[in-house]
């Protein structure tokens, strides 16, 4: 069963270009899975054994959003199955996925994004958080894509970031010149002292020399946020949101918004005309002369 496994694994991440965090996704789910059956083999599943798990996940209380993903990673292993001729019969076949709630993505408003990034600079590692934080939301990068970053990317003279993004693909994104010059300031003046010695390529590094990692950025947001008093739920993909709904709401056009964020399919970048169709509601709401009260 494990060889079935790492072949799969293995297929799916070429076939399908996965990133690393993607591809340790789907192992992780199938293991789960594999272990919650007991050891039996793939031509033993059936969809009972599936629909067992999937009432599991619930009594674990896990998130319908994390349910559907442990069963797309099920289903996608057991179509390979299929395609290899390993088994007959998809015990997936008639597995249905929890309906989803439509959620409108977390934003900030501009006052919450100027107090986000009024760092006092003090430290390299204060250079370095204002620098992440400044491109982040000038770009709306994904944190997976902050944090491979390397120097080479950043064309500090032309004000534009290279970023590989799901599937590996290329595209350019432009930047502000006040980012730009906050990055050229980190590169120049902070960066090197942050290497310890160590030699690497990426643009942001760690405490430890190396690379920064997506769970250190997380940390470094949230405490920022808090010290700044803001209260909202806020994580890496905040900025990527308010980035995409400020643009929208200050007249960026849908499509070029959707190319900067990477989206292949413009429906994916449809969500934002929500967020900005709702803050035109409660300016109406609020400075509408014939919407006050008598």
């Amino acid at each position: 069963m494990k060889n079935l496994v790492n072949d799969y694994i293995n297929y799916v991440f070429i076939e399908k270009k996965l990133s690393n965090n993607t591809k340790m996704a789907y192992e992780n789910d199938l293991n789960g899975f594999l272990n919650y059956i007991n050891k039996k083999s793939v031509k033993q599943i059936d969809s009972n054994d599936i629909k067992s798990y999937i009432k599991h996940l619930y009594n674990m209380k896990e998130k319908d959003k994390t349910i559907a993903r442990k069963i797309v990673s099920i289903r996608t292993f057991f179509n390979y199955l299929m395609k290899e001729k390993i088994i007959t019969i998809n015990p997936c076949e008639k597995i249905e996925s929890p309906k989803l709630k439509k959620t409108l993505p977390n934003t900030l408003n501009l006052d919450e994004i100027n107090k986000l990034l009024d760092i006092k600079t003090k430290t390299p590692n204060d250079y370095r958080n204002k620098a992440m934080i400044e491109l982040m939301y000038a770009t709306g990068l994904r944190v997976s894509e902050l944090v491979n970053l390397e120097v080479n990317d950043v064309n500090l003279k032309d004000n534009y970031v290279r970023v590989f993004g799901k599937g590996k693909k290329e595209r350019i994104v432009p930047m502000a010149d006040v980012t730009t010059e906050i990055i050229k300031e980190y590169i120049t003046v902070y960066r090197d002292s942050l290497l310890k010695g160590y030699l690497t390529d990426k643009l942001f590094i760690s405490s430890y020399g190396k690379g920064i990692t997506r769970q250190a950025f997380f940390k470094i947001i949230k405490k920022i946020a808090k010290e700044k008093g803001i209260t909202k739920d806020l994580s890496p993909h905040t900025l990527r949101h308010s980035f995409a709904t400020h643009l929208l709401y200050y007249g960026a056009d849908l499509r070029s918004i959707g190319e900067m964020l990477g989206h292949e399919n413009i429906k994916t970048t449809q969500i934002y005309t929500h967020l900005s169709n709702n803050k035109l509601k409660k300016d109406y709401d609020k400075y509408h002369p014939r919407n006050k009260k008598i």
